[in-house]
């Protein structure tokens, strides 16, 4: 921004900023200087980002043009492939029936909440709410911590804590718990990891995203351990654990991705131990990014979010059959022109969560099944009476 001040900016800062403000989903300030960088041309991904952003700034005519400058540029791309085949997709995904009702939840602060989910009665999530911690710069805001909450029967969500024998000086969370309630998985920087003392001569601050696993004793989480498949080279974070224990879904941009960041699965052992990683593969990834998966209790239901499918602006909720299906866009309320993302649902208590920065930050909101009710209508002859 500086160099744009003094007159001395070129194509390569504007793609710079346009890229920043993508990451930090500043849909304005991207469309900005996308337009300014596409002044020269630029690879098949610039156009596909300016694209997203459009949509997320509802200039869905404008993304249009700039998918198909992308399609054109990456033809065998999948992304661009399902562009081809269906450019004016929006209609359709407006006129979805709705599936869900969305309304705002007690728990949100005026700093990011997401990845929401209950267990029992506690509502667990990940927040940057605490002021007293260091703030991070990509955000401005404090470090993220994890925090439970108590998910009352009237539907109310109170009392957020921290959960003060997980939480790191550095980011930490979100969660999910096995099903006896005794075992969590959850995200957190590399940095809470012991630093070898040759990292310590490198100086090295590079983090990446770690899984850890915690046990309950006592009603106090402890016994911390990274997961065996971490690794300093990239990012495995979002993990999701299946009722019967047995699959632990994330995401990661470990070698073997189809995009920047994919959904993967590995077998949790009967002895703690894990198999070796698989990715979903292509009916869940592509070429753009997937991540927050979170698997029903059913164990074949995946829901995800994704930023490389046909949806209405930046990230979406897809919901798929792992057994035999294709993903499918959970349409309004769920998804808007925002970031929309962690969608979990309790099958018990019939409720669910999703986090979205529909309304400017990161906030969590509750979820409700809209009942469908068969109606049987009967027309009467008013003169014969049948």
């Amino acid at each position: 921004l500086k160099l744009v001040d003094n007159g001395k900016a070129d194509v390569y800062v504007y793609k710079q900023l346009a890229d920043t403000y993508y990451n930090m989903f500043n849909s304005t300030e991207a469309v900005k200087w996308y337009a300014k960088a596409i002044e020269t041309n630029q690879d098949a991904e610039t156009y596909f980002r300016y694209a997203q952003m459009l949509k997320a700034s509802n200039k869905y005519e404008e993304a249009n043009k700039q998918m198909q400058k992308f399609a054109s540029l990456s033809p065998n791309d999948n992304r661009a492939k399902a562009f081809k085949e269906n450019p004016n997709y929006i209609p359709r995904l407006l006129g979805k029936s709705k599936i869900y009702d969305v309304k705002s939840s007690d728990i949100s602060s005026d700093k990011s909440d997401f990845g929401a989910v209950l267990y029992d009665n506690i509502l667990y999530f990940a927040s940057a709410r605490n002021g007293a911690r260091k703030n991070y710069g990509w955000t401005d805001e404090p470090f993220l911590d994890i925090y439970k909450a108590d998910f009352n029967k009237d539907g109310t969500i109170i009392n957020p804590t921290a959960v003060s024998e997980l939480n790191s000086k550095w980011h930490d969370g979100p969660v999910t718990i096995s099903n006896d309630g005794n075992t969590m998985y959850f995200a957190s920087e590399s940095f809470k990891e012991k630093i070898s003392e040759k990292d310590k001569k490198a100086n090295t601050k590079l983090s990446q995203i770690y899984l850890f696993k915690a046990v309950k004793n006592a009603g106090v989480w402890g016994e911390i351990t990274p997961l065996s498949f971490n690794d300093k080279t990239y990012s495995t974070s979002n993990p999701s654990l299946s009722r019967d224990g047995k699959t632990l879904y994330f995401s990661s941009n470990r070698p073997g991705s189809i995009g920047g960041i994919d959904i993967w699965k590995v077998v949790v052992n009967a002895d703690g131990s894990f198999g070796e990683p698989k990715n979903l593969g292509n009916n869940v990834n592509t070429e753009g990014n997937e991540s927050f998966p979170f698997i029903a209790d059913d164990n074949k239901t995946l829901f995800f979010a994704s930023s490389g499918r046909q949806g209405l602006g930046g990230l979406d909720v897809y919901q798929i059959d792992l057994t035999n299906g294709e993903a499918t866009n959970l349409g309004k309320p769920i998804n808007t022109e925002k970031d929309d993302f962690a969608f979990t649902f309790n099958e018990s208590k019939k409720v669910g969560f999703l986090s979205s920065n529909r309304n400017g930050n990161d906030d969590i909101y509750v979820v409700n099944q809209v009942c469908s009710v068969d109606v049987n209508i009967v027309v009467t002859n008013a003169k014969t009476g049948e």
